[in-house]
């Protein structure tokens, strides 16, 4: 079975390893647009035509699933792909609500994202639909942070507490990380936050799939970057635990 996983960046690679360490012989292709990235700054109408772009780059790949590792585009682009494409089409939204609802012990929950994402407000209408009160922050700093690498340390912490500290003050149950980028500054939004359950979609759309894939294949993995900067092959390997080879295309004529 050949998954493919498309995000603006590189942050989709935390839900490709967590795909891969659960469904270890599935071949999985993956596309990075990271010429555009971010996603979150732009309107609904160029996120589901990035969108549909690069479905159609992995489509040509013959992939059996599509996994929409951007929660911009799982906002915006999900339902157009899922009416115009034949094969399931997965986004991280829905796995992240339904996780945050299970290990919440109260009815406030969390949710930080893009300046798109929340602004859509795809998380407080699911969550709302469960009964649950969210309190959102766009943090938009977060995912050049993380696609610069600069994830812990003193910097880092002062940009997480500027944006949770509101978050924070309210007493949420748990915190959804609203954005494939943000698992990556995991461990320093747990140390502002303290004790409050951190859900990380990676994991979540990992359980979500597990009716629909068929683990078997070779267990290939083919990466794809719109473009290529110093230090994006060093954070792929970081976030993937191995070193890895990733390919450079075109965007958009090649999409």
């Amino acid at each position: 079975m050949k998954i493919g996983i498309f995000d603006s960046g590189i942050g989709g690679l935390t839900v490709l390893k967590a795909i891969r360490e659960r469904y270890d012989k599935v071949d999985i292709v993956y596309l990075g647009d990271t010429a555009r990235v971010p996603y979150g700054t732009k309107s609904a109408e160029t996120v589901i035509r990035y969108s549909i772009e690069c479905s159609n780059f992995l489509i040509d790949k013959g992939i059996d699933l599509l996994v929409v590792a951007c929660n911009t585009a799982s906002s915006y682009a999900l339902n157009t792909l899922k009416n115009d494409l034949s094969i399931p089409v997965v986004g991280v939204i829905e796995p992240g609500v339904k996780k945050a609802v299970r290990l919440s012990k109260g009815d406030k929950i969390g949710v930080i994202g893009t300046t798109a994402t929340i602004k859509s407000g795809a998380y407080q209408k699911l969550l709302d639909l469960y009964g649950k009160k969210s309190i959102s922050k766009a943090c938009p700093l977060f995912v050049p942070l993380a696609e610069e690498g600069i994830t812990e340390g003193e910097i880092a912490y002062k940009i997480v507490a500027y944006y949770l500290e509101d978050i924070k003050r309210e007493g949420v149950d748990a915190l959804i990380l609203g954005c494939t980028h943000y698992p990556l500054l995991k461990n320093t939004i747990s140390k502002f936050m303290g004790p409050v359950p951190i859900i990380d979609s990676a994991d979540a759309v990992a359980e979500e799939i597990e009716e629909i894939i068929e683990n078997r294949g070779e267990g290939t993995l083919d990466l794809y970057f719109t473009d290529i900067s110093p230090n994006l092959q060093n954070m792929a390997s970081r976030i993937l635990g191995e070193n890895i080879y990733v390919n450079h295309i075109n965007v958009p004529c090649s999409l």
